[in-house]
């Protein structure tokens, strides 16, 4: 071979190498979301011409429908009359839910953004002032009296939405004088939505001094996972300073967002700081308090006990509280890469359910994910439904952790969800939060069970299962904490503002409860309850989390024993949507949440880890 030939092949080696580095730098490259399904652009003339369309749309239904549906509904052919009502109401919903989607997921990639802000505020102004127009419905449709509902229930057409009208009057207790409810509605743009945006304008904007470099929330909190001691206690530091300097603006939001609950509470007559909550999830209280008082009851075996061991991993009789996510000393090194990311779930989602995988992947294909971390960006992850008519997007804010890949596997649980039960349209689509928590632990627990069977290290499978303990006692126990701050805040707002030292000390409370004597608490901590989006955009929503992983706990050991069908089973489950309540969507798994021993099934789950991890030493 000729010098000549030899320095050629070395040239086309080395440009193989290159090429193969380009593809794998475009394989990995973090994915952004294409919004085009929705609205080419904020200045789209389709985002105006629908605005016009549902402003006419409103006006017309309230025309044709106000002050007639009991005797319509009453009269001859009434079920058929109300069945073509809901339709139009669907309809509408429908292109309510695109416009408010398109407006929110552009905000939540970017709020700070004046621009878009303006565009986000303007659509919601927009919508809310349109859906006055159609406050009646609901309110009227609650008058009729129930034999003349289930009489007209008889059309088929309108039997169809059996669902969603027995729903609906489950809120009937709670409604109010219909020029009440107009302005309970009216004012929310300028009550707790307009806090609700301030929240997320303040916690997108502030910046975090790490090392001497100014961050964001997110690649701040991420610190926190670092294998670096030293940054972990310096990003923990940032966010203790950073907090401290805007408490004041925290403090007097949670304040005004629970007074402005309390007052709707009381004007609807209801008992319990929670429940509305649980109204809106279709859960007894009785099952939630149940919940709640089990997982509280297990903090001893479950978080107590967990740090107790990581904190003799690190060879420490206590943790300071921001090695409480910490990297296990014995954990694999490296970052996880997107297409790893990728491929981890998809296989898992496959060994499942071809069926699963195949939706799930499509959120890949056809760019329904927005991945990368941004300034402005919102934190933290989602899978938003949008409509029906459309499909759901998740963001994510992906940094190669461990933990990413089982946010992914959670956020695509969600997704997979939400296209199934999108065939139930518009009103009767949306799942209950304890249930739709379930399809994204599911997801996870799946994901995390193809990854240890296929980990034939020692040291990497106590990782794994040590990871999960820690992801799961961030879902039940950290989360029954929240819920339990929550309620501690509602109830003594009663009484008149909290400080935002009082908040903290409610804070520290239920977090020394629930991590345990083996987790160092030191100050600083006691203003992290500011940047928990729950609080403010979902007021107890946390127990949700809670709810799904136990369930889920206790959904996979019956598919662990399941002979055959439980896939096919638990789609259909999926598919329901909002169809059934979820103790009948339960019902053909064998399991039952009101039962009392439910939930400790599901925490044994947890307990029976730690137990293993105390056997590897």
């Amino acid at each position: 071979m000729t010098s000549r030939s030899s320095s050629a092949l070395r040239k086309s080696t080395s440009q193989r190498k290159t090429n193969s580095r380009k593809a794998a730098s475009r394989a990995d490259k973090l994915p952004e979301w294409n919004l085009s399904d929705l609205y080419s652009g904020i200045g789209a003339p389709e985002v105006t011409r629908d605005l016009d369309t549902l402003d006419g749309e409103c006006v017309a239904f309230e025309n044709d429908y106000k002050g007639k549906l009991a005797e319509r509904t009453a009269g001859e052919g009434g079920g058929l009359w109300l069945a073509g009502a809901v339709k139009r109401y669907e309809a509408i919903d429908d292109l309510a839910g695109r416009l408010a989607s398109y407006a929110g997921l552009v905000h939540a990639g970017d709020s700070v953004d004046p621009v878009i802000s303006k565009f986000y505020g303007d659509v919601s102004e927009r919508l809310t002032n349109a859906s006055l127009h159609l406050l009646f419905f609901s309110l009227e449709l609650n008058r009729i009296d129930d034999a003349v509902i289930e009489n007209a229930m008889a059309d088929a057409q309108l039997a169809l939405y059996r669902p969603w009208i027995e729903d609906q009057r489950k809120d009937k207790p709670f409604q109010l004088e219909d020029r009440v409810e107009q302005l309970f509605h009216e004012k929310s743009q300028s009550g707790y939505s307009a806090w609700n945006r301030l929240f997320d304008q303040t916690i997108s904007s502030l910046r975090f001094k790490v090392a001497a470099k100014e961050l964001a929330i997110e690649p701040t909190l991420n610190f926190l996972q670092d294998r670096d001691g030293a940054k972990r206690k310096a990003a923990a530091e940032a966010l203790a300073r950073t907090f401290k300097a805007n408490e004041r603006t925290f403090a007097l939001i949670t304040n005004t967002l629970a007074k402005d609950k309390e007052i709707s509470d009381r004007w609807r007559g209801f008992k319990d700081v929670a429940d509305s909550r649980h109204l809106n999830n279709r859960v007894e209280r009785e099952v939630v308090d149940a919940l709640v008082a089990a997982v509280r009851a297990a903090y001893p075996k479950l978080s107590h006990r967990y740090y107790r061991l990581k904190a003799g991993w690190f060879k420490k009789k206590k943790l300071p509280h921001w090695d409480r996510n910490a990297p296990l000393p014995f954990a694999a090194t490296g970052a996880i890469a997107w297409g790893d990311a990728r491929h981890m779930v998809l296989s898992a989602y496959r060994g499942f359910s071809p069926d699963m995988a195949a939706i799930a992947e499509r959120f890949f294909t056809d760019r329904w994910i927005d991945a990368p971390v941004r300034p402005g960006k919102a934190p933290g992850a989602f899978s938003h439904p949008t409509t029906p008519s459309a499909h759901p997007y998740v963001l994510m804010n992906y940094q190669g952790k461990p933990r990413d890949v089982m946010t992914l596997a959670h956020e695509l649980g969600h997704g997979v969800h939400q296209v199934l039960a999108a065939k139930n349209g518009a009103l009767m689509a949306p799942t209950p939060l304890t249930l739709a928590e379930t399809a994204s632990v599911f997801g996870e627990m799946l994901t995390f069970r193809r990854l240890l069977g296929e980990t034939k290290s020692a040291k990497q499978r106590q990782a794994l299962l040590a990871g999960k303990v820690e992801d799961m006692i961030n879902t039940v126990v950290r989360q029954i904490a929240f819920y339990t701050f929550e309620r501690a805040v509602h109830t003594e707002r009663k009484n008149g503002e909290l400080t935002a030292e009082r908040i903290g000390e409610l804070w520290l409370g239920v977090q020394g409860e629930s991590l345990g004597p083996a987790i160092d608490i030191r100050p600083g901590y006691e203003n992290f309850w500011m940047y928990i989006p729950h609080f403010i955009h979902s007021p107890f929503y946390v127990y949700a989390y809670a709810f799904g992983d136990c369930l889920v706990n206790s959904l996979y050991g019956a598919y662990e024993k399941a002979q055959s069908g439980f896939a096919e089973r638990y789609l259909a489950m999926l598919s329901a949507g909002g169809t059934k309540h979820y103790s009948e969507l339960l019902k053909p798994f064998g399991l039952d949440a009101k039962d009392p021993k439910f939930w400790d099934g599901g925490l044994s789950v947890i307990s029976g880890m730690i137990d293993e991890l105390e056997t590897m030493g």
